[in-house]
């Protein structure tokens, strides 16, 4: 049996999905490129907005500003990554690259996931409780809030690499167009019990915390709805409805991407694997900023304000 790091000394790991691409990978390349560059920018914007704006300088828009600015990271770590392999044709991936990126996107998911928690929380606040709301939730508590769970994952997150390291993997074949910690444990030679059971324990900890926290306050957040005027309860209901579709859709992609191993005993094709992890990835890098960039009307108002004046600076600048 031969040591791990001997194994990559020899070879890379092949990205199976990435072959599966080959036919029309120009196509996909322009279309994430298209994606990430549209993403940056409008999460860019949004970011800029929220720390530029007095008025937009409160809990919900700084756990915005976390929720886009996660994406943007994750989307950094795997979007121009998987571009440039498709324009290039180069399909493999060395060790230390590929557990960088796992680290990165897998964590990204879990920040993501309880960063939708505490907004729920937020909002239950700030509904339940709108006297007290700016005492129960400040800034400061925002911030404090991310930055625990950004703690807090990372630690989880970095458990889960030293634990494949110390892995003997005796393949190089990973079905996928990016590199995830459980693709890699699915390599390994020998026992796989203690990833199995840390990988389930954390998952099932940050999702089913997460499902039973964000329901609790929905619950909450709804019967607090139907006590209060109608167009407090409207606008209520409007930012809960948001919440739930941009929520409940992120927890989809991100259970099937989890478990799609558990599916026919692991045995999907590369093809499955890349439309799982892609789907979900999609999901992921798109909807956050997309959603609340168009459905929060304050920071939509204040965003269309400020591409209105990056314009009339641009054009007098061209005028003189």
């Amino acid at each position: 049996m031969v040591n791990v790091s001997m194994v990559f000394i020899i070879h890379d790991f092949v990205l199976l999905g990435l072959k599966e691409m080959e036919h029309l990978r120009y196509f996909y390349s322009v279309v994430a490129l298209v994606i990430y560059l549209s993403t940056m920018f409008l999460s860019t914007l949004i970011v800029y907005v929220v720390w530029a704006e007095q008025s937009l300088h409160e809990p919900m828009y700084i756990l915005i500003c976390g929720l886009v600015g996660n994406v943007m990271v994750g989307s950094s770590v795997t979007v121009p990554k998987l571009a440039i392999d498709l324009l290039s044709g180069y399909s493999t991936i060395s060790l230390s690259v590929c557990l960088t990126q796992a680290f990165f996107l897998q964590t990204s998911a879990c920040i993501e996931i309880l960063t939708f928690t505490i907004m729920a929380y937020d909002r239950y606040l700030a509904v339940g409780f709108p006297l007290r709301y700016h005492s129960l939730m400040t800034n400061k508590k925002a911030l404090q809030s991310l930055a625990i769970i950004l703690f807090v994952i990372s630690i989880g997150g970095l458990v889960v690499v030293l634990l494949v390291i110390r892995l003997t993997l005796c393949g190089v074949g990973i079905n996928n167009v990016l590199c995830e910690t459980i693709s890699l444990v699915r390599l390994a030679c020998g026992s796989t019990a203690i990833n199995d059971a840390y990988g389930t324990a954390w998952t099932l900890l940050i999702f089913m915390g997460s499902l039973i926290i964000v329901i609790y306050c929905y619950i909450r957040t709804f019967l607090v709805c139907l006590k209060i005027s109608m167009a407090a309860s409207q606008k209520a209901i409007q930012t809960l409805v948001t919440h739930i579709i941009t929520y409940s859709t992120l927890m989809a992609a991100n259970l099937f991407v989890v478990f799609r191993y558990r599916l026919n005993n692991g045995s999907s094709s590369p093809l499955t694997h890349t439309v799982v992890v892609l789907g979900g990835l999609l999901v992921s890098i798109t909807l956050n900023p997309l959603i609340y960039g168009i459905r929060t009307e304050a920071l939509r108002m204040k965003m269309i304000h400020s591409l209105k004046a990056i314009t009339q600076r641009q054009t007098l600048g061209e005028y003189k």
